[in-house]
C-alpha cells in the first residue's frame, strides 16, 4: 500500500461463492472502499472458482494473502489426513489450471500496513486461529505480533475483541462465501479513515449458490456438505 486509503474493505474466505462476492463488492464500493485486503481461501470448495477469481482480480489496489485453501490446492500432499478436501482440491485445480494454482500458492502469508497486521488464520499458522472467546493457545499465536491490531479469518466467525494478553485488537471480518455463525448473509468488514472497524452483512441468494454447487458436481459428497453449510451457515452439517 503506497498511500493511506479512506476505506479498506476486508474480504476473507470467499470460497468460490460468486453471488456472495458480487453482493459484498457492490456494497463496499457504495461505501467508498478504495483499497482491498483479500485474506485468502478465494476459490476452494465453491461453485464458481474461475469467475470468483476473475472478479477478485478487478479489485485494485489490493493486498493479497495466501490462505490454507491456496496452499492445499497448490500442494495437495500438505492436506491433513482427511479424505474430505481431496476431491474438492482436484476439481479446483482442474478449473483454475496449473499456472493459476501455482500463482495463488505463492502469495505472501501476511502483510502489514499502518500498524495493522493481516494474516489468514494467525501469524504462526494458516489453520490455527482465534475464536470469539479466548483459548489457551492465544498467547502462542500472538508471539510474533508487534502491531496493535491483527486482522484474520479462517474460522468464518465475525467478531472483534481485545486479546487478554498484550491488549491487541483482534478483528475477524467473517466469511464472504460461507458464514458459519448461523447467519447466511455474506460477511465482511470495513476499516474507515479514523481506524474504526465496521462489520457488515449482506443478503444474497445463498440457496442459488448451494444449488449451483450440487448442479456443477452432482453426487459429490463434498459438494453436498458444502452446499448444506451455505444453506444453514453451520459447520456441523
Amino acid at each position: 500500500m503506497l498511500y493511506t486509503p479512506d476505506v479498506i474493505a476486508l474480504l476473507y474466505d470467499v470460497h468460490g461463492n460468486l453471488r456472495a462476492l458480487e453482493a459484498v463488492v457492490a456494497d463496499a464500493r457504495a461505501r467508498g472502499a478504495d483499497h482491498w485486503v483479500l485474506g485468502g481461501d478465494y476459490t476452494l470448495f465453491g461453485p464458481e472458482p474461475e469467475a470468483t477469481l476473475e472478479l477478485l482480480r478487478t479489485l485494485s489496489p489490493a493486498m493479497w494473502i495466501r490462505g490454507n485453501g491456496e496452499r492445499w490446492t497448490a500442494q495437495p500432499g500438505s492436506v491433513p489426513d482427511d479424505a474430505f478436501p481431496q476431491p474438492a482440491i482436484a476439481v479446483c485445480r482442474e478449473a483454475l489450471g496449473e499456472e493459476v494454482v501455482a500463482e495463488l500458492g505463492g502469495l505472501p502469508e501476511q502483510g502489514v500496513h499502518e500498524q495493522t497486521r493481516y494474516v489468514h488464520a494467525s501469524p504462526v499458522s494458516d489453520v490455527r486461529s482465534f475464536l470469539p472467546q479466548p483459548a489457551d493457545d492465544e498467547q502462542a499465536l500472538l508471539e510474533e505480533v508487534t502491531e496493535p491490531r491483527l486482522v484474520f479469518g479462517h474460522t468464518h466467525l465475525p467478531f472483534r475483541r481485545i486479546s487478554v494478553l498484550g491488549g491487541i485488537e483482534l478483528v475477524n471480518p467473517g466469511s464472504v462465501g460461507m458464514p458459519l455463525d448461523g447467519d447466511q448473509r455474506a460477511a465482511y468488514a470495513l476499516i474507515h479513515a479514523d481506524r474504526r472497524v465496521e462489520h457488515r452483512r449482506l443478503a444474497y441468494d445463498h440457496a442459488a449458490s448451494a444449488s449451483r454447487l450440487r448442479e456443477r458436481w452432482p453426487g459429490a459428497a463434498w459438494a453436498g456438505t458444502i452446499a448444506r453449510r451455505i444453506e444453514l451457515a453451520r459447520m456441523d452439517v
